[in-house]
């Protein structure tokens, strides 16, 4: 509720809308980028469902501070990821500013910088996190390998 005066009317719609279903969430989010087209997609609390919820997509989401050092030297490689994988027409390489963007689904916590998390297009409610191996181009795109519910190129051989 953010009114712009404050009486007992005012919190009487309130409640009346909120029993009514009618209210919608005050959602934290940067704007929705403009031109998206890089190969990492940028992801914002107003896009959240539209990105990483797709039914029609796997996803990549790394959940990222930008004042966080690990963050800042896993980028260029996280960019890598996403040229190695632009042309897969189902899956996505994204990421957030988690301090500036609302997190939408409750499955997806973010605890710590960076997070990753896989969402295949089959199971957006029980993503898979990235836990336990180094953060580098290899360790990644076997990730994504042993995860991805169809990818188009050959798998290779490491």
């Amino acid at each position: 509720m953010e009114p712009e005066e404050f009486d007992s009317d005012v919190l009487r719609q309130f409640v009346l809308a909120f029993k009514k279903g009618k209210l919608k969430p005050i959602v934290k989010s940067q704007p929705v980028p403009k031109n998206n087209k890089g190969p990492v997609k940028v992801v914002v609390g107003k896009t959240f469902d539209a990105i990483v919820m797709d039914p029609k997509n796997d996803v990549l989401i790394e959940f990222y501070a930008p004042w966080c050092g690990h963050c800042k030297k896993l980028e260029p490689v996280y960019n890598e990821l996403g040229k190695k994988y632009k042309n897969e027409k189902n899956l996505i390489i994204a990421k957030m500013d988690a301090t500036a963007n609302d997190v939408t689904n409750d499955h997806y916590k973010v605890e710590g910088f960076p997070t990753i998390y896989f969402a295949p297009k089959d199971k957006k409610n029980n993503p898979i996190k990235f836990e336990g191996g180094d953060r580098d181009l290899e360790h990644l795109s076997k990730f994504i390998e042993e995860h991805a519910t169809k990818l188009s190129r050959t798998k290779e051989e490491l």
